[in-house]
Formats: structure tokens, C-alpha cells, sequence
């Protein structure tokens, strides 16, 4: 809970200080960078939320320049949602400043401290994902977040 109050600008409001994005504006373009197009059907099971909730961020992110909706690229009838130029360059512009806001929060850990951390928050989040029976895709990499 501090964390998230820590990292959030108004309470409730899904933003953290200096922050490019809103909460769901963040994580829905993070699943789409990582798994690539999708459809509503698709945002769907991955998040659990139904149509009418990812018809209105979708619809956000789309006056924002941040996603585009384009005819299926493995020809299926629904349209799919994909990550603009200007959504790529906000969601790594957002992942910097919460990058540079846990940096601050850690400035004194040890490096032992700061990947000990690492790998159980990795742990906690992969048991809720296998709870939920909805894991998330992860790109091979050594990135902190």
C-alpha cells in the first residue's frame, strides 16, 4: 500500500508523479508490446474484464494516438489492436520514470538486496498469475520491471 501511495500523484486517479499514462493505459499497452495485436475477445481472457470495460480503454488509448485498430494479420474476422509509434514511445517513457522511482526507493539496498527482491517479487507475481490461471507473457530479459 505504500508503494502505491508512494508512486501515485491523487489518490485514485492511477497516476504516478510526472507519470505519461494511467494505470490501465500502461498495463493494456505493456500486454500488447509483449504479445503482440489483440483482439477485444483476446484482452478479455488475458485481463479478466469484459467487453464493455476494454471497448472504453481501448477507445481512450485510440483518441490518445497510443493504439490502432488493424484488420486480423493471421486473417481472422475480428480486428485487432496494435501499439503505435506514440504508444511504444510513452509506455518506455512511463517504464523509465518507475525505473527511476524505485531506484530512488532503493538508492541505499545492496545490489544482494535489490535481486533477492527481484526474484521473490518475480515468485509472488507468478503464483497469483498461476492462482488466476492468467499468466502473463514475459520477454526474455534481465529488465527489473
Amino acid at each position: 500500500m505504500l508503494l502505491g501511495r508512494y508512486m501515485h500523484l491523487h489518490k485514485g486517479k492511477g497516476r504516478r508523479t510526472g507519470s505519461v499514462l494511467d494505470r490501465s493505459a500502461y498495463i493494456l499497452l505493456s500486454r500488447i508490446r509483449t504479445q503482440g495485436p489483440m483482439s477485444i475477445g483476446q484482452l478479455g481472457d488475458a485481463f479478466g474484464l469484459d467487453a464493455s470495460t476494454l471497448n472504453r480503454q481501448t477507445a481512450a488509448a485510440m483518441r490518445a494516438g497510443l493504439v490502432e485498430r488493424i484488420p486480423d494479420p493471421e486473417g481472422g474476422m475480428a480486428r485487432k489492436f496494435r501499439i503505435t509509434e506514440e504508444g511504444e514511445r510513452r509506455l518506455d517513457e512511463e517504464r523509465t520514470g518507475l525505473v527511476a522511482s524505485l531506484d530512488r526507493i532503493m538508492a541505499d539496498w545492496p545490489e544482494e538486496d535489490i535481486a533477492a527482491f527481484a526474484g521473490y517479487l518475480r515468485r509472488f507475481n507468478s503464483d497469483i498469475e498461476r492462482l488466476h490461471g492468467m499468466p502473463w507473457p514475459r520477454p526474455h530479459t534481465t529488465e527489473r520491471l
